[in-house]
C-alpha cells in the first residue's frame, strides 16, 4: 500500500497504540491548550496518553505571532525542524504527518516550504485544512517531493471549502495520486454525511483519520460517545478491511484536562474495537 508506514530505527521500543490492527492517534491540536505549546509538550502528552502515532499541528512549530508565523513559513528553520523527527524517534512515537494548512493568499514559496518542511522531518504525508481551488497550485509541489496532501474538510457548506463528497472529487479530479483525504469523520457527520461508507468506497485516497464526536445538522462537538459520529463503525472497518490508514484523536469538545480528555477518548476506541 502506498500509505504504510516507514520502519524506524527506533521501531522496537515504540509506544504501542495499535488495537485489534487499527492505528490510534492524535492530532498533536489536541493539546493545544496545554501551557507547554511546544513540541516537548506535545510529545511528553502523547507519552502520558500511551498514543503512538502523531499528526504534527503546525502550531506546534511555528510561532502564535501571525506576523512571525509568517516570517517563518517564508524561511523556515530546516535544521532545527530535522530535529524534531528525533525527539519523536526517541520517545517511541511515530511521527505520521505533518499539518500544514495551505492558504488562497500564501505565496508559491510558503506553499513550497510546507513540504520543505515535511521533508525535513521525514514524513511523506501533510495534512492540510486548505481550499478546493488550491489543489493544482499544492499538486505541482506534492508531485515534485512526492509528498501526499490530505485535504481536511470542515462541516460548513461555504463555496471553496472541504465539507461534501463532491468537494473532495473536486480537489482531486485531473490531480496526482499526491492528491488526499484527511477525513474528519465528527465534521463529515454534522454535514449531513456518512463516514463508514465513504471511508469504504474512498480508503484508498483516505491517508488520516480524524475522530471525533459530533451531533448530525452542524450539531456541537460531544465527548466520545455521546454524540451521533459512528466512532465505532470505522474503527471496526479499519479493523475488519485492515485498512492502513491511522484513527488520530482530535479533541475539540469543552473537557477539563486536555491529557485527561485524549485518555477517554483512547479509553472509549478501545473498547469499541474490543466489543
Amino acid at each position: 500500500m502506498i500509505f504504510a508506514a516507514p520502519f524506524t530505527a527506533t521501531a522496537l521500543a515504540k509506544i504501542d497504540s495499535k488495537v485489534r490492527g487499527v492505528m490510534i492517534g492524535a492530532q498533536s491540536y489536541s493539546f493545544r491548550e496545554l501551557p507547554d505549546r511546544t513540541v516537548d509538550g506535545a510529545i511528553n502528552a502523547y507519552k502520558q496518553c500511551g498514543l503512538g502515532y502523531a499528526e504534527l499541528w503546525q502550531g506546534h512549530v511555528e510561532p502564535a505571532d501571525r506576523a512571525k508565523a509568517a516570517e517563518w513559513r517564508k524561511n523556515p528553520p530546516l535544521q532545527e525542524l530535522r530535529q524534531v523527527r528525533k525527539k519523536f524517534d526517541d520517545a517511541g512515537i511515530e511521527l505520521y504527518a505533518f499539518n500544514y494548512s495551505f492558504r488562497k493568499d500564501w505565496s508559491d514559496q510558503e506553499i513550497e516550504n510546507g513540504f520543505k518542511i515535511a521533508q525535513a522531518m521525514r514524513v511523506n504525508k501533510i495534512t492540510a485544512s486548505t481550499n478546493p481551488s488550491l489543489a493544482k497550485r499544492i499538486d505541482q509541489y506534492a508531485q515534485q517531493y512526492k509528498i501526499y496532501v490530505g485535504m481536511h474538510n470542515h462541516s460548513n457548506m461555504r463555496p471553496d471549502e472541504f465539507a461534501r463528497p463532491e468537494d473532495f472529487a473536486e480537489a482531486m479530479n485531473g490531480a496526482s495520486k499526491y492528491i488526499c483525504i484527511n477525513l474528519d469523520i465528527g465534521h463529515f457527520t454534522a454535514a449531513g454525511f456518512d463516514p463508514v461508507s465513504y471511508l469504504e468506497q474512498h480508503h484508498d485516497r483516505i491517508i488520516t483519520l480524524h475522530i471525533k464526536d459530533r451531533k448530525k445538522n452542524q450539531g456541537p462537538n460531544m465527548p466520545f460517545g455521546e454524540g451521533e459520529t459512528n466512532i465505532k463503525g470505522v474503527l471496526k472497518l479499519l479493523e475488519t478491511k485492515k485498512y492502513p490508514i491511522p484513527a488520530m484523536i482530535e479533541y475539540e469538545y469543552r473537557g477539563t484536562d486536555p491529557i485527561a480528555e485524549v485518555k477517554k477518548c483512547y479509553a472509549y476506541m478501545k473498547q469499541a474495537l474490543e466489543s
